[in-house]
């Protein structure tokens, strides 16, 4: 096969790389650029998109013997993942950016240019396993990232190669220390790969100002704060509340919800999270599925699967859960199992 060899920077998609040669296709490799302004690009080798990347991600296809391309994508990537963050935030909704770039830029603009060009699909280092068409977790749970692809198409699926789903991250990093990758021992990436200090509410202060609101006790009704922008804050939230009144019962307070009109951040006690339903939106299926439907759901990129059963609510989903669960923020993913096997995914809305 003709493979496009998506490479980060990072270890996983420099061994899926060398996995693809070694197995004898015909492989290129290509470095997305995503921002505009490189210069404030994060340095260090803790996140995904620092100013190190493009230069380890050179020095793999070098190694590798790979012909190496940069893809300019960083006025797609701003207006469907960093726009898309900033919109969701001030909806009142809490998104998740990875999950957005996978859909949006790694396997759709990088898939329709591959394909375009020739190559018969994108090989790319997630950890997850993917067999005749059917999307699987990896055998390293702990690394798993079959939930942030759940959001593909079929037809995304069928143009993609995946060959780290049989390794765990160990493995990987013995792979790559093996083959003398320069990034065998390069941390993985971690938090917003657009928000180079970590401050997520800085950086929406700076696109959406200060909206000034009340902290509102669910159980009382009481001001118990104020706040510079319910875009600041998540459902389940404990720390960094700036609450100014403590609770009457002396117990922590957590966000319940947040109205972005009137800028009300409510908050309350631990077990007024706890739901046995959850509703989702846009609903994507990678099988066809037969509704209602005993399964297991995951509300989180790093959360456990509940039993559940799902049934159709309109246009979406209602997950009935088999026991009481945390609360999860609407903007997040409710990706559907049945095992390791992904049937689906919908966008949590209440």
């Amino acid at each position: 096969m003709r493979l496009l060899a998506a490479l980060s920077g990072g270890v996983d998609s420099a061994v899926a790389a060398a996995l693809a040669v070694e197995a004898g296709h015909d492989v290129t490799a290509v470095h997305l650029a995503l921002s505009t302004a490189p210069a404030t690009l994060r340095t260090g080798s803790r996140g995904c998109c620092s100013k190190e990347d493009a230069r380890d991600a050179g020095r793999v296809a070098d190694v590798l013997g790979l012909p190496f391309y940069v893809w300019d994508l960083a006025a797609r990537f701003r207006a469907e993942v960093v726009d898309d963050f900033v919109a969701e935030y001030a909806a009142g909704r809490t998104p998740n950016p990875c999950l957005r770039c996978n859909e949006k830029i790694k396997f759709a603009a990088v898939l329709d240019r591959a394909l375009a060009l020739g190559f018969d699909a994108v090989v790319t280092g997630h950890h997850a396993r993917l067999a005749d068409g059917v999307l699987r977790r990896s055998v390293d749970r702990a690394k798993d990232q079959s939930y942030v692809l759940a959001v593909l198409t079929p037809a995304q699926l069928a143009g993609t190669v995946l060959p780290l789903g049989g390794l765990t991250k160990a493995q990987v990093r013995a792979h790559a220390a093996e083959r003398g990758l320069g990034v065998a021992d390069k941390p993985d990436s971690s938090d917003v790969c657009f928000i180079a200090d970590g401050d997520t509410a800085g950086f929406l202060r700076s696109r959406l100002g200060a909206q000034p609101g009340p902290v509102v006790d669910a159980l009382t009704g009481a001001v118990v704060g104020r706040h510079d922008g319910a875009y600041a804050f998540t459902v389940g939230q404990r720390r960094g509340l700036s609450l100014t009144t403590p609770a009457a019962d002396g117990r922590p307070r957590y966000v319940l919800g947040l109205e972005p009109v009137s800028s009300t951040v409510t908050v309350g006690p631990r077990e007024a999270l706890e739901v046995e339903e959850v509703r989702a939106q846009r609903p994507r299926a990678l099988t066809a599925l037969d509704l209602p439907l005993s399964c297991e759901v995951q509300l989180q990129a790093h959360g456990r699967p509940h039993p559940c059963t799902v049934a159709a609510d309109g246009d979406g989903w209602r997950i009935s859960l088999a026991s009481r669960v945390t609360r999860p923020a609407a903007g997040q993913a409710a990706v559907l199992y049945d095992g390791d096997r992904v049937l689906g995914s919908a966008t949590v809305s209440g």
